[in-house]
């Protein structure tokens, strides 16, 4: 019974966030993900408590795939930041860093 309602929460929060996601502008879609870059380290860091108390083999392979697929995530949150930002820097600060 508990693993239907969390596989109930789970659907329910996937169309929540597809309804968000998907009502966000073209434009602001880039801000906003880089904004929440936060969540993406908390998920790691969640993600790394369940390897640390995983105790059979398939909990840490999937506790080992979240801990990477985290870790790319946020990676990639930051990357996108930077080159948002850099979209932002004038032609004559590009000049003086390069």
């Amino acid at each position: 019974m508990i693993d239907l309602l969390y596989l109930y929460i789970f659907i329910l929060a996937a169309f929540v966030g597809y309804e968000v996601i998907s009502r966000v502008p073209v434009i602001l879609h880039t801000p906003l993900m880089s904004g929440s870059n936060f969540v993406h380290g908390v998920v790691l860091v969640g993600s790394m408590w369940a390897l640390a108390h995983a105790e059979t083999p398939i909990q840490l392979v999937l506790g080992f795939l979240a801990v990477l697929l985290g870790a790319a995530n946020a990676a990639g949150g930051y990357i996108v930041t930077e080159r948002m930002l850099g979209m932002f820097t004038t032609k004559d600060k590009k000049a003086v860093e390069a």
